[in-house]
């Protein structure tokens, strides 16, 4: 009997992933294929949806390839992505977001931040819709991205005639079906999941930022057919996205997730053979951690967390609420810090000389000067300390405006100044994690587990230090890259004709392994983190000061 497998493909903010997994979870195959961003002027980032299909149906040929599976033995197909949006007029032709006219430039990057002045004006309004994003909307978001395309670009505004989040964009192209993914619509767009009996788009709040002409026709332009997570799309592949991708026409495709939540998905089912008891789903968090870090959790129960995303109804499985706290910059910050530092480069000469990575030898070149001063290696830190918001807050202080601070800078610059840099913004990055916890285990969330994914999952030093730091043990799937095995539960569940998203995940979650906190630290990381809660402090007053 042939075997079932599923597609999984990722759009990430640099990278299209594509893999074939059986349908126990087991990757067959994996390829990886770049994608271009353009960079036009601060805070501007732009892609190509046209870029972004073509190098998708480059990966999914080469990945099926690779995996030696026939096109008839894939039953389904899944896609996530990034939180960026796609413009379109009515032929489905792109539409410029660039400010310097570029058409084939239709896609503003979730991590854009152009829009800096209509979000203030949007959080001003107050209104209801923000209470599930945690009472202030942030620029990563489309509602202050379209009143911005509305503002400066008015020739994109008038014949713009579709707007995607780029995992509907995905699905769209794959099927010719314009239903949205209530992940998307209900974590970046505004939409309105109250309860199942209560749901929908908020007229008042377009109107309110003058956006009002988008309610017409049932909000068509933004999605008036909303599915929850893995709900099969129209009839399956269309012909045409069926021959570009190297599949059979009608292959199912599950309604999408955003990056992150599909990162979730996969997580959650997976069960470690060293953890004895497992804590019940509602108290698992989980941590997709890469270029930014999103940190999710499902609940049966509707809880607001301030300056924590959500209650979001049905975003990675259908009837759970989604809270989701995040970092804007994390793996972008590690490389932002190390590769600015004046001794970036000797110690990078030196990594590639021994065939490591840069981190790896920095966590090595750690461990070799703790061993000198006959301590631990997390005190090399002792006096030296970062808040690493150098991107703006996204959870809890929810503040764009937040800058990185460092203190304990001296003249000296050697190749052991680089790695207490990065070790304490390593710390950074995991007490700004305690800080989302904290707020949400303030509001009634509780958790016990941390799940981690992504990649910074790699990096032995960033996974032991968040443990370290939390105080909760840490586990790392066994799956190479839950994302893509998400997307690829996805895929599994458009094909099912029975059971739910959450059978599908406990079948294909596999195992993992559980890595415990080191207590022998705990006091020297709960001084460290009152020190950075005192750094947060220290910024708003002089905030304060300069304004006065």
């Amino acid at each position: 009997m042939n075997q079932t497998y599923f597609v999984g493909v990722d759009v990430g903010t640099s990278s299209v992933r594509a893999s074939v997994v059986s349908d126990t979870g087991k990757r067959c195959s994996s390829f990886t294929q770049e994608i271009r961003i353009w960079n036009p002027c601060t805070d501007f980032y732009q892609q190509s949806s046209e870029n972004i299909w073509e190098m998708v149906s480059y990966a999914v040929q080469k990945s099926i390839s690779d995996a030696q599976v026939l096109p008839e033995n894939i039953k389904g197909i899944g896609f996530d992505a990034t939180c960026s949006m796609v413009v379109l007029d009515e032929d489905f032709q792109p539409l410029t977001v660039s400010p310097h006219g570029d058409h084939s430039q239709n896609v503003i990057l979730w991590m854009d931040h152009r829009a800096k002045n209509e979000v203030e004006v949007i959080n001003a309004t107050g209104h209801s819709v923000l209470n599930a994003v945690g009472g202030i909307m942030s620029l990563e978001m489309q509602p202050p991205k379209l009143m911005w395309l509305k503002k400066n670009l008015p020739e994109t505004w008038k014949k713009a005639n579709h707007f995607f989040d780029l995992p509907d964009f995905l699905s769209w192209r794959a099927t010719s079906s314009l239903t949205r993914g209530m992940c998307s619509v209900v974590c970046k767009w505004s939409y309105s999941a109250v309860t199942q009996s209560a749901m929908g788009w908020d007229e008042s709040f377009f109107k309110q930022i003058g956006l009002e002409e988008l309610a017409h026709d049932d909000f068509s332009k933004i999605g008036k057919d909303i599915q929850t997570p893995g709900s099969a799309v129209g009839s399956g592949l269309s012909p045409q996205a069926a021959q570009e991708l190297g599949l059979l026409p009608g292959t199912p495709v599950g309604t999408s997730l955003i990056d992150a939540h599909a990162g979730a998905l996969g997580c959650l089912g997976c069960c470690p053979a060293n953890l004895k008891d497992l804590p019940n789903l509602e108290n698992r968090l989980v941590l997709i951690a890469g270029t930014s870090t999103c940190h999710i959790i499902c609940s049966n129960q509707s809880v607001f967390v301030p300056g924590v995303w959500g209650p979001f109804l049905s975003a990675v499985l259908p009837d759970m609420w989604v809270n989701e706290g995040g970092q804007s910059s994390s793996g972008s910050l590690l490389d932002f810090v190390t590769s600015n530092h004046p001794a970036f480069v000797d110690a990078q000469k030196k990594a590639i000389e021994r065939g490591l990575h840069i981190f790896d030898y920095l966590n090595e070149h750690i461990q070799k000067m703790a061993e000198k001063q006959n301590n631990h290696a997390t005190y090399i830190t002792q006096d030296f300390h970062v808040w690493p918001d150098f991107h703006g807050n996204r959870a809890p202080v929810a503040d764009p405006n937040l800058r990185g601070m460092v203190l304990g800078l001296s003249l000296s610059a050697t190749v052991d100044d680089l790695p207490i840099l990065y070790l304490a913004t390593i710390q950074a990055l995991a007490y700004g994690t305690r800080h989302i916890i904290s707020e949400m285990e303030k509001h009634g969330l509780k958790i016990s587990l941390v799940y981690l994914c992504g990649g910074l999952r790699k990096n032995a030093l960033y996974v032991q230090t968040h443990a370290d730091v939390l105080g909760q043990p840490v586990v790392l799937p066994d799956a190479d890259d839950p994302v893509l095995l998400g997307a690829a539960m996805l895929g599994a569940q458009a094909y099912k004709t029975k059971g739910n998203l959450r059978d599908v995940m406990t079948a294909m979650g596999g195992g993992g392994i559980c890595l415990h906190p080191d207590n022998s630290v705990a006091r020297f990381h709960k001084k460290k983190y009152t020190v950075f809660l005192e750094m947060l402090k220290d910024q708003m007053k002089y905030r304060d000061l300069m304004s006065s």
